[in-house]
């Protein structure tokens, strides 16, 4: 069987003694099966879970330079392989969690005063996505009802321009706030940014990852806002499997296609290695059924890709991370 290593991660550099002290919690060889929604993989060598973005920057600024980093939200789009991951896990769902309404977008003509019929969102990077829709709609602000269906935090939907339901992340995402390695904080607008589907990149290549973010939503009707939001969760209900772990899509949709009607138009519907399996439900999703490993998966979307190209000329794409090292 074909077995895909690229993602693996170097050894890690920096003595892991020599890292700063700082205000949030340091986890030692955390299981990182806790953390990421498919519920397998091995462990962290080091998990940090930040006091605030304040706190974040100085314990970035303190650790060697050749020490791997990864940035973590609700692991919904997440594999850590079973032998692990080296270096620093940064979690931040449940850390950076501030949540509020602004009137200002440094460096536009919001700066000083509102513009009429909009308002704004501020959201830190471990702010679940569905909770901002929620928070949006309660205070009659409309467009990010789309968001109550990306399985992830803020952070992460804007990493990857994540969307559904015909809507994507940076469509409402006017300024970011990103930290750099350094623990520099830099606010950005979407025009320092190459956009595309499931695709984010910074213009000047810099390494940096986003801590918050500012959404720009027009106003509207809160409660049919709502409305809309129960039925988008109704929806993605109806169509996921949701009762099973998984991570979300795992597959990007080539152009003009689906990788869901590719996958089950070879037949891969029920595909099982080990505990884990290609969705009866939904193609483009791998559920673990009870007692999968890291490996497992992989292995499983491996075949996919490898079968799917095989008898249909089409290359899909990855949309979940995979990080660590293979047992």
């Amino acid at each position: 069987m074909r077995r895909s290593e690229e993602l693996g991660h170097a050894a890690s550099g920096g003595a892991i003694s020599s890292l700063p002290a700082a205000r949030g919690e340091t986890r030692l060889h955390e299981p990182m099966a806790r953390h990421v929604s498919w519920r397998a993989g091995g462990s962290a060598e080091r998990v940090y879970i930040p006091a605030d973005i304040g706190d974040l920057a100085e314990y970035l600024r303190g650790l060697p330079a050749d020490l791997p980093v990864v940035f973590a939200g609700l692991g919904s789009n997440l594999l850590v392989r079973d032998g692990g991951v080296q270096g620093v896990v940064v979690l931040l769902h449940g850390a950076l969690k501030r949540i509020a309404l602004e009137s200002r977008l440094k460096g536009t003509s919001w700066e000083n005063e509102p513009v009429e019929g909009y308002g704004v969102v501020y959201a830190e990077a471990g702010v679940a996505a569905p909770k901002l829709a929620r928070f949006a709609a309660s205070h009659d602000l409309v467009g990010a009802e789309f968001m109550a269906g990306i399985p992830g935090t803020v952070g992460g939907a804007l990493a990857m321009n994540a969307g559904c339901y015909g809507a994507e992340t940076w469509d409402v995402a006017a300024q970011v706030l990103t930290l750099d390695r350094q623990g520099h904080l830099t606010e950005r607008s979407a025009a320092e940014y190459t956009l595309g589907y499931r695709h984010v990149a910074l213009h000047s290549g810099a390494e940096e990852w986003f801590v918050g973010g500012w959404f720009r939503l027009a106003r509207g009707d809160g409660a049919v806002s709502r409305q809309r939001i129960k039925d988008l969760l109704n929806r993605r209900i109806a169509s996921q499997p949701l009762n099973l772990p998984n991570a979300g899509s795992v597959f990007r949709n080539p152009p003009g296609d689906f990788a869901a009607r590719l996958i089950e138009s070879c037949g891969l519907k029920g595909m099982r290695i080990g505990g884990a399996q290609v969705s009866e439900k939904h193609a483009n999703f791998i559920v673990n059924t009870g007692g999968a490993t890291a490996a497992n998966i992989e292995d499983l979307i491996d075949e996919v890709e490898y079968l799917v190209g095989k008898h249909t000329g089409v290359r899909l794409i990855r949309e979940v991370r995979i990080i660590g090292t293979r047992l």
